[in-house]
């Protein structure tokens, strides 16, 4: 007999805390936003890029919008950082952030600044 599971998801208050990081790769400026939880884990993402309309913008949205849903169903901040780390394509290059000084993409920047602010509370 085949199990049935029933994936749960948690949703986020509505109102709720979040940070806002603005950050630039290879001149391309965008915000990331993370809404957190009560106990401060990531559970939303949202990035604004400053070519708004631009297919790019559109993509980034499309992977914000997956990439939420996926830590509301239980996707640990650590597997995110495993899955999306090392992503290349355009932009990639120098950043605005000493601390993530090269990125490879606008995915392999998110996850690394999650790996850097959130992983450490996942362990």
């Amino acid at each position: 007999m085949q199990t049935t599971v029933i994936p749960t998801r948690h949703t986020l208050p509505n109102t709720r805390s979040s940070i806002t990081h603005k950050f630039a790769i290879a001149g391309h400026e965008g915000y990331l936003t993370i809404g957190l939880f009560d106990n401060g884990q990531p559970g939303e993402v949202f990035i604004k890029m400053s070519k708004e309309g631009s297919t790019l913008s559109g993509l980034i949205q499309g992977f914000c919008r997956a990439f939420s849903l996926a830590l509301q169903h239980g996707l640990s901040p650590a597997d995110a950082v495993e899955r999306f780390r090392g992503m290349r394509f355009e932009p990639m290059g120098p950043t605005s952030n000493p601390e993530i000084p090269e990125a490879s993409s606008i995915l392999d920047y998110v996850a690394r600044y999650i790996d850097r602010h959130f992983v450490h509370m996942d362990q």
